[in-house]
Formats: structure tokens, sequence, C-alpha cells
């Protein structure tokens, strides 16, 4: 990628004597992180039963700067959420309604297209386009969304539908998830949010998202689009109701199947917000936990190109502080996020270029916008030019 010649400093490892902790458990992993060599399920139990997260933070930061040195990216980016209209009824979500609910909305696709429009004044690089699982609008409806906005915005990177929204759309299609993609793609995406994944244990899913697909038939669709060329994130969502294991087993397995399809390009720990769900009796997490889940993730992601701390759902100054401990991406503009303020998310609706970078800059960092790709991009007023 063109950005990766600007790093900034030495990409060497730093010397061993360089690493401090009172945990002797940190020690081996230490030694690990320093050799380059993969780090086990036992070790990231270790890395999160751990109460030095500082040293926790130190190896993160580490491998961090190894892989990309002060680079921090973000870019510019609109939420569309085509519709709240949901069949599941999950009890990590506060977004979701059911048909005939007052609070329900679905939009016309002219609504949708003006939705995007209304976003566009910073030159949006990237549509980024989730929604409720819709009993009655059939694969058509999202070809046509798609189609629509690809004619009226033919520059912007259309990241659209979860691996859980390809699934269900498939199943109501009455077509295979190959032959619901390949449609996807002459429609006009080009790859795939990483939302649904939530944790992989069938314990856990049973609780909180027994209406989803489970976590095997999320990883075989991200497997099959993976083979068809597009490029994905991937999320865990921490906080409620799972526990260390289950969180080294999510990680543990999003790895193996980047080991097998090199098609992530980036991982996003999700905070859950109890707020306004059935699970509104959880706490929130603590900012130990929200830095302490991204060093974790860029420790054992070792195949991972990107960490992202997303700021809407781990406040702006949070996500700040996780560019020293493991992350090097913060999402984008956003412009309008409903799913996760309806869980009650105190966050701006949106952060303009100017105070992203003033973000990254303060904490030491070097903000390097990019495309959904990770090609730097650079701009001249309103236009803007993708690397090569």
């Amino acid at each position: 990628m063109a950005v990766q010649a600007m790093k900034t400093r030495d990409q060497s490892a730093a010397p061993a004597h360089a690493f401090r902790t009172y945990d002797p458990r940190l020690e081996p992993i230490a030694a690990k992180v320093m050799a380059q060599q993969r780090l086990s399920a036992n070790d990231g139990l270790a890395l999160y039963a751990s109460s030095d997260v500082l040293a926790v933070g130190w190896l993160a930061n580490h491998v961090r700067e190894r892989m990309h040195g002060d680079l921090t990216y973000f870019n510019v980016n609109r939420h569309i959420n085509p519709t709240n209209v949901c069949v599941a009824a999950c009890k990590l979500c506060a977004f979701g309604r059911k048909k005939g609910d007052p609070a329900g909305y679905t939009m016309a696709l002219d609504e949708a297209w003006e939705t995007a429009a209304s976003g566009y004044s910073e030159a949006v690089t990237e549509f980024h386009i989730v929604g409720g699982l819709h009993p009655d609008l059939p694969l058509e409806f999202f070809l046509d969304l798609v189609q629509g906005l690809k004619k009226r915005f033919p520059k912007v990177h259309i990241k659209a539908f979860t691996m859980v929204e390809i699934a269900f759309l498939a199943r109501r299609a009455k077509l295979s998830v190959e032959e619901t993609l390949l449609k996807l793609r002459e429609a006009g995406v080009d790859s795939m949010p990483g939302g649904g994944a939530e944790i992989f244990a069938a314990r856990v899913r049973s609780i909180i998202c027994d209406h989803k697909i489970d976590g095997e038939e999320w990883l075989e669709t991200a497997r099959t689009a993976h083979r068809l060329g597009f490029k994905s994130n991937a999320t865990m969502l921490y906080g409620h109701i799972e526990n260390d294991a289950d969180r080294v087993d999510h990680l543990l397995k999003l790895r193996a199947l980047q080991d097998e399809t090199g098609g992530f390009q980036t991982f996003i720990p999700l905070a859950f917000h109890p707020e306004n769900t059935p699970l509104d009796h959880l706490p929130v997490t603590t900012g130990l936990t929200d830095i302490r889940q991204i060093a974790v993730s860029r420790l054992l992601l070792d195949n991972f190109p990107h960490i992202k701390a997303y700021w809407q759902m781990m406040t702006p100054k949070i996500a700040q502080i996780a560019l020293r401990f493991g992350a090097d991406d913060l999402d984008g503009t956003v412009i309008e996020e409903k799913i996760y303020h309806d869980a009650g998310a105190t966050t701006p609706q949106g952060l303009t270029r100017k105070e992203l970078c003033r973000l990254i800059t303060e904490a030491g960092r070097v903000p390097i916008e990019r495309d959904t790709l990770y090609r730097s991009v650079t701009r001249s007023e309103e236009s803007f030019t993708v690397a090569v």
C-alpha cells in the first residue's frame, strides 16, 4: 500500500530490556512478541488476566509501531442505515424494531439516496451501509439501492451489508451465499463491514443473538466473500456476558480464517452499550477494559493489518489513548450513526476531518487519510485523489 512507505520511525524491534512488568506471566509472552512468534490461547488468557495493563499496552504498542510506525488512519465516510425493521430480537440490540412498530422505519430508495447526498459535503470516500433484517424487503431493493448510489456517486466506495445480512438476503432470495454476493458485486458493492460477529461462542450467542446465524455460518459467509475477492472487516462485541475464554476463542477463530483467506483488513472491537436493550442491567465497559481489548486484539491478531479504535463506541478520548495501546485506525467522520446511539451512546454523531486529525496529532501520531482499502487520499478543496 502506498502509505506504508511513509512510516516515521525505525521499525526494528525494540531491545528486550525495554520491557518491564511486575507480572511474571507476561515475561514469556514478551519474549514471543520480540521474536515475532505467534501467541497461543493461554497467552491470550494471561493478557486478559494481567493487572499490569501498561505492560500489555507496551507490547501492543511495540507491535503497532513495528507495523505502522506513527501512522494513524482515518477516512471520510457516511453511515446509511436503510431500515431498523428486523425479524431478529437480539438482546444486545437497541436499534431493531418489529414490523408495525411505530418507531420502525424503512427508507424509500429516493430517501436513502438523499441521505447519502446530505452527508457528501466533505467529499465522502465511503458509504457504510448496514441495517435490520427486514421481513419484506427483497434482494432487489438492496441491489437497486447500491446501483443508485453508484450512479450518483461513482467515486465512492460502497462498504455494505454484514455477513448476517448477506446470509439473510440469500435465504430470502433462495440463492446461495455465493450467488447473492455476485449479484451484490455486480450492483456495486465493493467490500463488507465486519458487524454481526458479536461473540462466536455458542453459549453466549444463544443468549444475546439467538435469532442470527451462528458463529460458524458467519465465518463461512466471510470465507465465501473473501474467496470471491471481497475484502471485509471483522468485529467482536465485548463487555456483556462473555468471559475471557470466549474472547480468546473469537479472536483465534478470526486469526485462523485470516490465515486461510487473507481477506480481513481491519479488526474492530466493539464495546457493548446496554442502555435501551434487554441487557440494560449490565454495566457499561470501563476505559481500562476498552484499552486492554485493543491491546490484546493487536497482540493475538498478528495477521490482521489494522486494529481500529472505533471512537463512536469508546468515545474520542478513549480512542485517542488506544492509539498508544495497539490501535492504528480511528474509523472516520461517520456523519450520522444510529445503531449505537439508539443504545445510549453519548458520543457525537460525527467528527470532522480537522477534529480527527487533532485527536491523532495530540496522541503523537501522524494522521493519514485513507480510502476503504487503505490507499492514501490527497485532497484539493472538495475533490480527492486516491493513491494507486
